[in-house]
């Protein structure tokens, strides 16, 4: 029996069924941004007023179906942060983090302001504590005139400057699915390595992850690698096949392994990561040993 299901159809009037739908512990919400981006299935120019009125409505409806405790992370433009922090508030989550996940790639240049490098990412709560809260430890370059090494790694904050977004064009890399002729599948395809970071910090093994706006399937294909259960529902016929296909067989592109040693300092790691046995172990300060699992 498989740990996931993918639901064709649209969030917003699929939410309210709960004979589809079961209680989730963990939600990854990464609507379209209302930019004007050409869809299959959607209107990304919708009205303002109309467009947070429905993200407040999707805030809702996974609030009510969300265990005691459980997150959300609600992903958006930097320029739309005090519509993002009013729907959680509004619909009943509690903020714990305003996360700022800085881009690798160049700044979007702007002629009159200073120019855009950063997403911005709402954690919340059902609740005034996490169910789950798991304290990652990851050991990023030292900066420069540090004079001594990290023994240990340090803690995750809420400063994420080291994922790489899948940019445009192929600048992508591997990760990006694309269609026969070499064109991005889907142009706003979230990195493996964003989703492991928020599966990781706030799930265990066995709990169900929920993706409203599914697109590619990427916060399914990390869940089901990290033993987690999932659902993902996407309104376009065309993604919904793809996600189908990506999980049938996990590629290499998608293998969540090669990033356990950015996160080898983490108490309990096997045990949060749901494996037996570490594909990495520490030999000594600063150098990793490699085994087959």
């Amino acid at each position: 029996m498989d740990n996931y299901k993918i639901i064709q159809g649209d969030c917003i009037k699929l939410l309210s069924n709960k004979e589809i739908l079961q209680e989730v512990d963990l939600t990854f919400l990464d609507p379209p941004f209302n930019q004007d981006k050409e869809y299959n299935s959607w209107n990304d120019k919708l009205p303002e007023n109309e467009y947070w009125r429905l993200m407040k409505d999707v805030c809702k409806g996974v609030f009510e179906i969300t265990s005691k405790g459980g997150a959300i992370y609600f992903m958006q433009r930097e320029k739309n942060t005090e519509f993002v922090l009013q729907c959680l508030r509004e619909s009943g989550w509690n903020l714990q983090n305003l996360i700022i996940w800085k881009k690798k790639s160049s700044a979007v240049p702007c002629s009159n302001k200073f120019g855009k490098h950063y997403q911005i990412i709402g954690f919340a709560t059902k609740g005034q504590k996490a169910r789950v809260f798991n304290r990652l430890r990851i050991s990023p370059p030292l900066p420069q005139n540090y004079k001594y090494d990290r023994e240990n790694g340090v803690y995750l904050t809420d400063v994420w400057d080291d994922i790489r977004e899948l940019t445009s064009g192929y600048f992508a890399g591997d990760e990006a699915i694309r269609k026969n002729n070499g064109e991005r599948f889907h142009k706003q395809q979230s990195p493996i390595a964003l989703l492991l970071r928020i599966i990781l910090s706030s799930t265990k093994v066995g709990d169900m992850v929920f993706d409203p706006f599914a697109g590619t399937g990427t916060a399914l294909v990390v869940a089901e690698q990290l033993k987690r259960k999932s659902i993902g529902i996407e309104i376009d016929k065309d993604n919904a096949r793809g996600i189908k296909h990506r999980l049938e067989e996990i590629s290499q592109s998608d293998n969540v392994i090669k990033y356990y040693k950015e996160y080898i300092y983490t108490d309990n790691l096997k045990e949060i990561w749901g494996i037996d046995s570490a594909p990495f172990t520490i030999k000594k300060k600063g150098e990793l040993s490699l085994f087959k699992l």
